[in-house]
């Protein structure tokens, strides 16, 4: 039996979040019963409990501000260490999502490699580089990214893109690496058109079906909100802008309306954020458009959701985005009136060039991104006795 250890996640079950769907889905969808996961959750207590077969235990962290993500993987860590311990566990391995404990980790790699305990570790995206993060804290991240790389047996690494920076960066500890994307599959909304929830929804903001562009995201500068806001104030669009985002009237909100005087443009619309998963996936279905302006990290989530589900696709021109996207979607760059003209473009589209489209982008989730798919290529890394790739 492999005993696999997930640690990084807010854990399951998933209310929202890259790794917390991730780790829901790793877990529903075993196929494996030599498999046996252990995951990690944030919470106020140190209970344990079981869901989705999975062996999941509490880790109450003190409110530290930013540093609470940092607690929490150490507490998990060493929680995991003293499980493994005290049940003689043979047969683990350590999965830790992101990079945040780069400093203290090769003090837990010792004991790892002392018990015969493998350590993974996923990327995720260039933390360091999200502007939200004051510059002392962007070093940490950098330096933390670093260590992280060194010590670990193998990244994982759910982007191509993010693979080659790794080896790039540093090749001088010539680092271990795989690549196993993010999943999502092509399954409609199990509401009807007609579901109360669907239709108070578009009434209550006054958004028409199929009337609209869709951006769903968090609502950070590097997600580049004042470039496609921007941009779809200069189209001639029609249709409305439609913002699904964690929105706080924020410094960033502030000099985002500065800017852009959003306000004065009745196409925009922020809706605030969408908890309920599967009427986020009608809204996406319902939607004209998708436009995904983030430039940071891995395979995000929320694009391949938008293949998946939204028959036309707007993406900033950058190497993880194409990687996913590939020819079932179009792309803009940030130069002035480029994605203004792609709208005006998009608006004009007939119905077979909009099918054609959406048919390349739901191939290539098929192809390279279901959850099938991602969960065997896990479940195969997981039960090898040796990893051999680099």
């Amino acid at each position: 039996m492999k005993n696999i250890f997930i640690i990084g996640s807010k854990g399951i079950p998933a209310n929202y979040g890259g790794f917390e769907t991730f780790v829901d889905y790793l877990t529903k969808k075993r196929v494996s019963k030599n498999i046996k996961y252990h995951v990690s959750c944030l919470a106020d207590n140190q209970k344990e409990f079981e869901y989705n077969g999975a062996r999941c235990f509490n880790v109450a962290v003190p409110n530290v501000g930013s540093a609470k993500a940092i607690f929490y993987d150490l507490i998990s860590l060493k929680k995991t260490i003293d499980y493994i311990q005290m049940n003689n566990l043979t047969e683990c391995t350590v999965y830790i999502l992101a990079c945040r404990i780069g400093p203290f980790i090769g003090y837990y790699k010792r004991k790892l490699k002392k018990m015969g305990v493998k350590l993974y570790v996923n990327p995720d995206g260039h933390e360091w580089k999200r502007s939200k993060w004051s510059k002392p804290i962007r070093t940490y991240w950098k330096y933390s990214e670093k260590l992280m790389v060194k010590h670990s047996d193998l990244l994982i690494c759910d982007s191509v893109g993010i693979e080659t920076y790794i080896k790039k960066d540093y090749h001088s500890y010539s680092p271990k690496t795989t690549f196993i994307a993010y999943g999502a599959d092509i399954i409609d909304s199990v509401y009807e058109d007609k579901n109360e929830l669907v239709v108070d929804w578009f009434d209550t903001n006054a958004i028409k079906e199929s009337d609209y562009y869709l951006i769903v995201g968090r609502f950070v500068p590097e997600n580049n909100y004042e470039l496609m806001i921007r941009e779809f104030m200069k189209s001639s669009s029609q249709k409305d802008l439609v913002i699904i985002s964690n929105v706080e009237e924020n410094e960033f909100y502030s000099d985002l309306l500065k800017v852009t005087k959003f306000t004065t443009d009745s196409r925009i619309k922020f809706v605030g954020t969408v908890y309920n998963q599967e009427l986020l996936k009608k809204i996406r279905e319902k939607a004209y458009g998708y436009i995904h302006g983030h430039e940071v990290g891995g395979t995000n989530p929320s694009l391949l959701e938008a293949l998946a589900s939204t028959k036309l696709n707007l993406l900033l021109d950058v190497v993880f985005n194409k990687e996913v996207g590939g020819s079932g979607a179009y792309y803009f760059s940030k130069e002035e009136a480029n994605l203004a003209d792609l709208l005006e473009q998009c608006d004009r589209m007939i119905d077979s060039e909009i099918n054609s489209t959406e048919i390349d982008a739901k191939n290539r989730i098929k192809k390279y991104y279901s959850w099938q798919k991602i969960i065997n290529e896990y479940e195969q890394l997981f039960l090898e006795e040796e990893n051999t790739n680099d």
